[in-house]
């Protein structure tokens, strides 16, 4: 069976991105899906002298063999003041330095959702342009906007345009 590998970049409890990407993984038929929360990977911050001082942290070793056992990425970016959360950044800064290939050249589904209206077009277009540096495959993108008019927990994506366009990207990705 294949296997789909998702996560925000968030450790909020009550991420928004975390509904999404559980949302959107769902929508694949016939695949198992494993759902990471970020806070499974809290590492000390970044930095060369700690990186040489104590080498590369367990976790950010385990976060590497994680991506490796997908077939499917499916990955929502949170937007902090236009670029990644903190708590990814970190993860994706130490994961680099054990694994430049971070990506692994799996299939992804790149999104971001927040509350206003541009969905965090800006940490999403960041990502489409550092993601594919450390092997990443991107697939297919999607940005949803306005997130509490737009979500519904219970039902998933509300907006049915928006719904079709993210049921139509699901249908379209083969891995």
């Amino acid at each position: 069976m294949k296997k789909i590998i998702a996560f925000a970049g968030s450790s909020s409890k009550n991420s928004i991105n975390k509904q999404l990407v559980t949302y959107v993984a769902s929508q694949f038929e016939n695949v198992a899906s494993e759902i990471l929360d970020l806070n499974d990977y809290e590492m000390p911050i970044y930095s060369s002298d700690r990186e040489k001082e104590s080498g590369i942290p367990q976790l950010a070793i385990a976060f590497s063999e994680k991506i490796g056992t997908a077939d499917l990425l499916v990955i929502s970016l949170a937007e902090h003041n236009g670029a990644y959360s903190a708590a990814f950044k970190n993860i994706f800064d130490w994961t680099s330095r054990y694994n430049n290939k971070l990506f692994q050249q799996k299939p992804m589904l790149l999104m971001a959702t927040s509350p206003g209206p541009r969905g965090a077009l800006g940490v999403l277009e960041m990502a489409k342009d550092r993601f594919p540096r450390h092997d990443a495959n991107i697939v297919e993108t999607f940005s949803l906007p306005n997130f509490q008019d737009n979500f519904d927990p219970e039902k998933g994506i509300a907006n049915e345009s928006l719904k079709a366009e993210m049921q139509t990207l699901v249908n379209g990705i083969v891995f």
